[in-house]
């Protein structure tokens, strides 16, 4: 394909006309375990017990009620339950009350603490009762329930227990237990959602791109500052000089760049005249347009970015699916363990052995929360895209994080991927008696009336020489092959060889050397001075200094990297044989694509295929996980699971390195939730007592079980900080 016409083409290959992911109209609820949970209004997880929370967080919005209330909770009973552990661990040694009285001071300090700061727990408890749904609020609503129940029975009618039960003057009580577990649960809570919360951080900082008002000119000319939520499809507006576009749309009066470095990661501004396309959340940068709003709300692309970091935080990894069906016979089998805990203590156990019974029973209970084991993926999974998503790698789902790692083979496109997708000059070369400075000067002063990007690197070369530029005249612009322009009272023309032959220039005495630079992958332009030659100017696309850094990480993890790209196959020839890409294919075509989608995958290959997300759809749905290339308009479609926002090699090896750290950081948490587990529960039941003498609190229990579930998170929440540059 011929300089101008590849250029122009590549310009306008990215179309909007693709389909927006369905959203969501109005707060949807939903939980961050069992995402299939979906409603209106906020309320509890039916499966799990947790609460629910937004799908989509809003920028301005609140702290979470549930944490606040959490808090509030926490800290107004702390110090109850400071005083009731001290009473009961040194009370008898303190000497200040009577040990029956000291059981009723406990249980009136212990009371408002079971019976109002963990009364949320209660009631998740019974709910996992009704649902069938048994979890860790079933465990801890029978552990701490046993405890306090049994204790306020023996602290009001202490002549129902045998005289065995009696200890130092009154029989035994355990309120200590069940105010410890409870303040202990709520700082659990308070630490997760805490942390739950850092995990939207990334949503919120793309939500922070919007602007908050546009500029609406009404129809009688009248122009006024609305806020964006009252823009509708169809309207005009003014967009000045250093402003935000307010939405999606298209240019219909005006000119100028426009700077899409913040959804793209491309740092050049773009030139948009009447007709292309404009992306909200970009920034104006050097002229005033008037546009006409084509997207707005959850169907722009900034929304649709969001949208698939939402859906992707929300969605239920393979390995968590197993998780969760093995926590829910966990429960019942942890159950069934304090149960026999309890017969076994009360039947075989020294005296007084019910008492050893109750109590280990409710340790069991207790340390066997399967809270950490719950937290295992979901956590990885909404840190990882987080993570993801400030790096420009979008995932549409846990599935496509948990497949990325297993790919083999790597298709690429070179525009844009393996290249800048910018042009850059190269050189010049005269003809007859044009040297090579004056071609490129007078090439330069007639592309000063041309915003294309090839005649923006001619340009700038020439004033970085320091060549005195001339004003053109009568300047016009064929489209796809060149332009045409008067300088300095000379008939200039500069183009591809279709423009040549449409005006009768000869370019053969300078034919070999244009095959010699587009053998290197330049593109080359004739410049004719009144129908004669004059000499011609190579513009290339250079490789991209991140290439070869990220190609090689690719090499190191045994990916298979293939080229396949629609440009010309000497061009692409060129740019594989300077990067080590062994299998180039050129010329090719979005079923060409597929085909050898369907080649690979035939060989027993995992594919990876890598495009513009619009015309490659087909060869993006048939590949093992398909990779949107290029804009932010790739985000719309449904073909691919992964989205590279910033458009280079790099973000793959990127996104397969999350992908590696975090199928790995999800091993990690659920090898130590099954771990703890499986050493916890022989401990609180008492097996090792007989040998060891060694026997578990209530207390204790429930602070291993909180650390073990602050472990876990602490574990996820490495992924933010850990290097993901290399696998």
């Amino acid at each position: 394909m011929d300089a101008r016409t590849h250029h122009d083409h590549a310009g306008h290959a990215h179309s909007h006309d693709t389909v927006p992911v369905p959203l969501e109209h109005g707060a949807v609820y939903t939980c961050p375990m069992h995402p299939e949970i979906r409603q209106d209004h906020p309320g509890n997880c039916p499966k799990c017990g947790m609460s629910l929370e937004p799908v989509m967080p809003a920028l301005d919005e609140a702290r979470n009620p549930e944490l606040l209330d959490f808090q509030r909770r926490f800290w107004w009973t702390l110090p109850l339950t400071v005083v009731v552990a001290v009473l009961a661990m040194a009370g008898h040694r303190l000497g200040w009350f009577e040990m029956a009285t000291q059981s009723w001071i406990e249980l009136v300090l212990t009371a408002p603490i079971v019976l109002w700061a963990g009364w949320p727990f209660f009631v998740r408890g019974a709910q996992s009762v009704l649902n069938r749904s048994p979890n860790m609020w079933t465990l801890i609503g029978l552990g701490t329930g046993s405890a306090f129940v049994y204790s306020v029975v023996a602290t009001v009618s202490p002549q129902v227990f045998p005289a065995s039960f009696v200890s130092m003057g009154r029989v035994s009580v355990y309120f200590e237990a069940a105010a410890v577990i409870i303040s202990l649960t709520l700082l659990g809570q308070m630490l997760e959602l805490g942390a739950r919360a850092q995990t939207s951080a990334a949503i919120r900082s793309l939500l922070g791109l919007a602007p908050k008002t546009a500029r609406r000119i009404s129809a009688d000319g009248h122009e006024a500052d609305v806020p964006l939520a009252h823009v509708h499809v169809g309207d005009l507006l003014r967009v000045r000089p250093g402003e935000k576009i307010p939405t999606d749309g298209a240019v219909v009066e005006g000119r100028s760049a426009v700077d899409e470095s913040m959804l793209t990661g491309e740092p050049l501004p773009v030139t948009k005249r009447v007709g292309d396309k404009l992306i909200g959340a970009t920034l104006n940068t050097s002229g005033a347009l008037v546009m006409r709003s084509e997207r707005v709300g959850s169907a722009t692309v900034l929304s649709q970015i969001v949208q698939m970091v939402a859906l992707a935080q929300r969605s239920r990894a393979p390995m968590q699916r197993m998780a969760d069906q093995v926590a829910g016979y966990f429960v019942v089998g942890v159950v069934a363990a304090a149960l026999l805990t309890f017969l076994g203590w009360g039947y075989l156990g020294p005296e007084p052995s019910w008492v050893h019974g109750l109590i280990n029973a409710v340790a069991v209970l207790i340390i066997a929360c399967p809270c950490a084991l719950g937290l295992a993926t979901p956590m990885s999974i909404m840190v990882a895209t987080g993570r993801g998503a400030t790096q420009g790698v979008l995932f549409r789902d846990a599935a496509a994080i948990e497949n990325l790692r297993k790919v083999d083979t790597l298709i690429v496109d070179k525009t844009g991927t393996l290249t800048e997708g910018r042009p850059t000059f190269e050189r010049a070369i005269g003809h007859g008696s044009y040297p090579e400075d004056e071609v490129l000067r007078l090439a330069a002063s007639l592309d000063q009336g041309s915003e294309h990007p090839l005649a923006a690197a001619i340009v700038a070369a020439a004033r970085q020489q320091g060549l005195a530029l001339d004003k053109p005249d009568r300047f016009d612009s064929a489209s796809g092959i060149g332009v045409r322009g008067w300088v300095d009272g000379e008939g200039l023309a500069l183009g591809n060889t279709v423009l040549m032959q449409q005006i009768g220039v000869d370019t053969s005495p300078l034919a070999a050397e244009a095959e010699a630079l587009r053998a290197q992958g330049a593109s080359v332009m004739f410049l004719a001075v009144d129908t004669a030659l004059a000499g011609l100017l190579a513009v290339s696309d250079p490789i991209k200094a991140t290439t070869v850094d990220a190609l090689a990480s690719l090499r190191r993890a045994n990916i298979r990297v293939v080229m396949a790209t629609g440009d010309g196959l000497t061009t692409a020839r060129s740019v594989g044989q300077r990067l080590g890409i062994e299998e180039v294919h050129g010329e090719v075509k979005p079923a060409d694509k597929l085909q050898l989608v369907e080649q690979l995958q035939a060989e027993g290959r995992v594919v990876a295929m890598a495009g513009d997300g619009i015309n490659d759809a087909p060869a993006l749905a048939r590949a093992d996980v398909g990779i949107a290339m290029g804009t932010g308009t790739d985000v719309a479609m449904n073909s691919a699971q992964l989205t590279l926002v910033k458009g280079d090699l790099r973000g793959i090896a990127t996104a397969r390195a999350l992908s590696v750290a975090t199928v790995a950081n999800m091993k990690q948490n659920l090898a130590f939730a099954f771990v703890y587990n499986a050493l916890g529960i022989p401990l609180a039941a008492g097996l090792l007592y007989p040998f060891t003498g060694w026997l578990l609190s209530p207390m204790i229990a429930a602070l291993a079980m909180s650390l073990s579930s602050a472990s876990v998170i602490g574990n996820a929440l490495r992924l933010r900080a850990a290097s993901i540059r290399e696998t």
